[in-house]
């Protein structure tokens, strides 16, 4: 059984949980964040998406606390108004290699793209079969190779793969029954399967910044909606999803909140941030 203690720091998954599905921060959900922080609750942001995308929600309703970036591969304060990276962790370029080839063999016809810190390079396959709310880029306007992230210019912190005719889900399920060597595979709903270096996850990320500020698990929330969170709801002492979240993660969690378009969050932090005060 989970040890809990008072909640001193919310974990939020973004898309799905903390956005509503429109993909925006509601007026509430800035303002109860912004009451957190008042009140000495950290909230962090722990999302698949890339640097670009985070520093442009936080500009959009304020935002200047700590965000994890590509499933735990990218740390970024945001307490300057801009993405700074605090915190990497690559997959190795020879890992990288290997796994695409062993997902190439499992599903022929796979297509890659290579993300870094501050980049995102695609085979022209990958670009075609994307529309821009998958990356929050535009198609067109992708950098291409078919070679990847060369290591020469960023160091690879996640790899995405899709197919045109299999589902994410099901290339999500054919390459966890093969397994691939040195890497974290995941899939967080959207149209592509995601892989970062073993070991790495929201949840790690997460364990690391609370080890630096002095804070243990019993005193952290975490709320997320899809496969990608269920490291973090299990790591946190207090585990909770939005009413739309994917069977497997209702399954796992101490609650269950509104849904994403109710505010869930916003709800959450507002019961947290109207507790009494102990004297």
């Amino acid at each position: 059984m989970k040890r809990t203690e008072e909640v001193v720091v919310v974990a939020t998954d973004l898309d799905g949980t903390l956005l509503r599905s429109d993909r925006t921060v509601s007026a509430r959900t800035a303002a109860a964040m912004a009451a957190a922080d008042a009140a000495g609750i950290r909230v962090v942001w722990a999302t698949a998406r890339a640097r670009h995308s985070i520093d442009e929600l936080a500009a959009s309703c304020g935002f200047r606390g700590t965000a994890i970036g590509a499933n735990g591969a990218v740390v970024l304060d945001l307490s300057d108004g801009s993405p700074a990276i605090v915190g990497t962790r690559s997959v190795p370029a020879e890992t990288v290699a290997s796994a695409k080839s062993v997902v190439r063999s499992l599903v022929p016809g796979v297509a890659f793209a290579t993300v870094g810190a501050t980049r995102f390079v695609a085979e022209a396959r990958y670009a075609e079969l994307c529309v821009f709310a998958d990356h929050h880029r535009q198609p067109h306007e992708m950098e291409l190779s078919e070679h990847g992230l060369s290591i020469d210019v960023e160091p690879t912190v996640k790899i995405v793969a899709r197919h045109s005719d299999t589902t994410s889900e099901e290339l999500y399920e054919i390459v966890a029954a093969a397994g691939v060597d040195g890497v974290e595979l995941t899939h967080s709903g959207a149209p592509y399967i995601e892989m970062s270096a073993a070991g790495v996850s929201k949840a790690s990320a997460l364990q690391e910044l609370c080890e630096q500020w002095g804070i243990s698990a019993g005193s952290v929330a975490a709320v997320g909606d899809a496969r990608n969170d269920l490291p973090m709801l299990t790591w946190a002492g207090t585990a909770l999803c939005p009413s739309n979240a994917a069977e497997p993660v209702r399954s796992v969690v101490d609650r269950v909140l509104e849904s994403n378009d109710d505010d869930a969050v916003a709800r959450y932090l507002e019961e947290l941030t109207a507790r009494p005060t102990k004297l």
